[in-house]
């Protein structure tokens, strides 16, 4: 007899607070959304928002995969660059890159590197309609 799986499941809510901004809340956390035509420098607008989740993502999968191959690491650190097509509107790339503070060796890099890229729900959300190349590598001292 096989298990059924529970999915799990995601809930967000979002609001027009004015003509300049707007507010999503989740639990118990709100983030102010740039929603203003003109734009704001205080607040990530959508597509800034995609490339942040990209990079909650690699960094949380990243957090969820040390402990199971003892992954030993100080620090983490992603870099996104998205480039905007405008017919029709859509994120056409987006480059990463992803900076450890580690000792580990360069084999152990590919080997988080590729739990990053098979294992993260936003990664494999994206990829399929985006040019998503990165790389995984040390930090510099």
């Amino acid at each position: 007899m096989s298990e059924v799986k529970t999915k799990m499941t995601f809930a967000v809510g979002a609001r027009r607070v004015d003509a300049h901004g707007s507010l999503a809340h989740c639990k118990s956390a709100d983030i102010v959304l740039d929603t203003d035509l003109a734009g704001r420098p205080d607040a990530f607008n959508p597509a800034e928002l995609l490339l942040a989740a990209l990079a909650a993502c690699m960094i949380k999968g990243i957090e969820r995969v040390t402990p199971i191959l003892k992954f030993e690491l100080r620090g983490v650190e992603v870099r996104l660059h998205g480039v905007r097509q405008d017919v029709p509107p859509k994120m056409e790339s987006i480059d990463y890159e992803i900076l450890v503070d580690t000792d580990e060796s360069d084999h152990r890099l590919e080997l988080l590197h590729d739990n990053v890229r098979k294992y993260g729900t936003v990664y494999n959300t994206v990829a399929p309609g985006t040019q998503l190349t990165g790389v995984l590598r040390r930090l510099p001292q």
